[in-house]
């Protein structure tokens, strides 16, 4: 079984390509869903409060809007709460990993927006980059209603695509139509029966 990571910066379509793939039978694990499935933990949930505050855990659990804006607005508390998240996460990576392995599945995608920031890439047997132009970017993530400052932010926080792009296996450009996009997802897939085929 080989390891496909897909992987792009906030707003370059990169859940787009993670569903087509998935409507073409690949299965695809998302490590932000993931993430977002352990804020539910209580060990979590308690040092979460432990680190930010008790104002970001409520009733309802985790404010998500509320940890992010604390988790971004200084480095060392972006990396404690991945401190926090992570080893939950790559726990629950690894037993979806090894039953689809069991299975025997030729090829998994792993979705990760943080695929090189993390050291990710390392797990991996090849890496797919989804990239799209700066601008288009901006233009979309504003259109979902996110503030000109907290996307510059996040776009800084993350490795620009143009770098990205030179360690990727593979380069799915998502300017154009969804057709288009749609166009190139199954070349991507053809490409990955290759890689899986080469493994064997």
């Amino acid at each position: 079984m080989i390891l496909v990571g897909l992987t792009g910066v906030i707003g370059s379509g990169k859940s787009t390509v993670a569903a087509l793939l998935r409507k073409q039978g690949i299965p695809v694990i998302d490590l932000d869903a993931l993430a977002k499935e352990s804020l539910r933990r209580t060990d979590v949930q308690a040092e979460i409060k432990a680190a930010f505050g008790d104002e970001c855990v409520g009733p309802d659990g985790v404010d998500v809007a509320r940890l992010r804006a604390t988790a971004f607005a200084q480095g060392k508390d972006l990396k404690r709460l991945e401190e926090v998240v992570h080893p939950r996460v790559r726990e629950e990576a690894a037993r979806k990993l090894e039953r689809l392995e069991a299975e025997g599945t030729p090829a998994v995608v792993v979705d990760h927006p943080l695929l090189f920031e993390t050291g990710f890439y390392r797990r991996v047997d090849r890496i797919v980059v989804v990239s799209t132009r700066l601008d288009t970017i901006r233009a979309r993530l504003v259109k979902r209603g996110m503030e000109p400052d907290d996307i510059e932010r996040r776009i800084a926080f993350q490795i620009p695509l143009s770098e990205k792009e030179t360690r990727a296996d593979y380069v799915v450009r998502n300017d154009g139509t969804e057709q288009e996009l749609a166009a190139q997802v199954d070349l991507l897939v053809a490409r990955i029966a290759e890689w899986a085929t080469k493994e064997v």
